[in-house]
């Protein structure tokens, strides 16, 4: 029995890149063998064992074959006789399919092991398919796209955008199912250059199954995405840039049929809306109060200060609305509050009164 690290974690250390996530796979067992040395099953789909001290996960060494539509249609085989090779061979692209072996004690030993030529590949940054296999999974379009955003750097192999091609022409992408394909969205979207995500999607000719056609003409979010990247900005303000060009009905329909978080939802909604209010020039103190309502500043300033960073890689002006929000800050809910708290219909005058003292306050700008 031997274990090896596997995939991403030897990519990345050739890259010069920090290793998040550590793959093992165990060649020469069976699920006996792991069991009888304290790991515990938990993978259903194929052998997964954790690990008695670490509790890292390790696999078996195993083969696939398609059965069915979809990135599920698979069955794996696993057995003390499949091989590393073979079991790198299942994989989607040359530079995750190297190895190389570790000790009990968990140092790496001896060569890498590299049967597909993914170190070259590193080295030369191309992202290459292994084999015919890769046409039978339909995620690994995604995977590619995603990858491309994370390592723009790379260029796809002619032969494996062919490929990719042939994987948008067959039919395959309808049989995933909205989870998995917003899991390898939002790693694009979190990259180092989102724009390659779409661009990837684009070149061949999936753009569409994922993403509003209307979205193609705006190719300025590309660049705004890319901006969002390089200043660190979080998933939904990446949602809010990509999306905020849509009127609110299309990205609450869009939002739905890939299952994104409420949040993502939500701040590409309000972008919508901002985007088209705050270009209006100038805005009236009470049609100010209006947007910030609508945002739900007063419970949620965070979230307001991340929406004006989107509004400014945008190229919207927000110093209207941000000094409109300092200037109704100012104004003493609280007291408000408490003076009219015996009234009749409270609740209604404290609204209104706190309203027209915002409006006040805005108005001496």
């Amino acid at each position: 029995m031997k274990t090896f690290i596997v995939g991403g974690a030897i990519r990345d250390r050739l890259l010069g890149l920090a290793v998040k996530d550590v793959d093992y796979v165990v060649v020469g067992a069976t699920p006996e063998d792991l069991i009888n040395k304290g790991f515990k099953p938990v993978g259903q789909d194929f052998p997964v064992f954790l690990h008695p001290d670490t509790h890292e996960e390790y696999a078996l060494a195993r083969t696939e074959r398609k059965v069915a539509p979809g990135y599920k249609g698979f069955i794996f085989h696993a057995d003390a006789k499949v091989t590393l090779e073979e079991d790198l061979a299942r994989r989607d692209l040359t530079i995750n399919a190297i190895a190389q072996e570790i000790s009990l004690d968990g140092e790496l030993i001896g060569p890498m092991i590299d049967p597909f030529g993914g170190i070259k590949d590193i080295q030369e940054k191309v992202l290459r398919h292994i084999g015919p296999a890769f046409l039978e999974d339909p995620v690994r379009l995604l995977r590619v796209a995603r990858f491309s955003a994370r390592f723009p750097e790379f260029l796809i192999a002619p032969e494996t955008t062919d490929i990719l091609k042939k994987i948008g022409q067959s039919g395959e992408l309808n049989a995933l199912v909205k989870e998995r394909v917003w899991q390898e969205f939002s790693k694009g979207l979190l990259s180092k250059k989102p724009s390659k995500l779409l661009l990837t999607l684009k070149a061949c000719g999936v753009f569409e199954t994922f993403f509003p056609s209307s979205l193609l003409k705006h190719e300025k979010i590309f660049h705004q995405l890319d901006a969002a990247a390089k200043n660190n900005l979080n998933l939904q303000q990446r949602c809010a840039i990509l999306l905020a060009m849509l009127d609110v009905e299309e990205i609450k329909s869009w939002s739905d049929q890939w299952a994104i978080p409420a949040e993502c939802k939500d701040y590409a909604c309000l972008a919508s809306n901002l985007f088209k209010v705050i270009g209006e020039s100038p805005l009236a103190p009470e049609a100010l109060l209006d947007v910030l309502d609508r945002m739900d500043v007063w419970r949620k300033p965070e979230r307001f200060n991340e929406l004006m960073i989107v509004a400014k890689i945008q190229g919207c002006e927000t110093e209207p609305l941000v000094m409109a929000y300092l200037a109704a800050r100012k104004v003493d809910v609280a007291g408000i509050a408490t003076d009219l708290s015996n009234e009749p219909n409270a609740g209604q005058l404290i609204k209104e009164k706190i309203r027209i003292a915002r409006i006040a306050t805005i108005k001496e700008l």
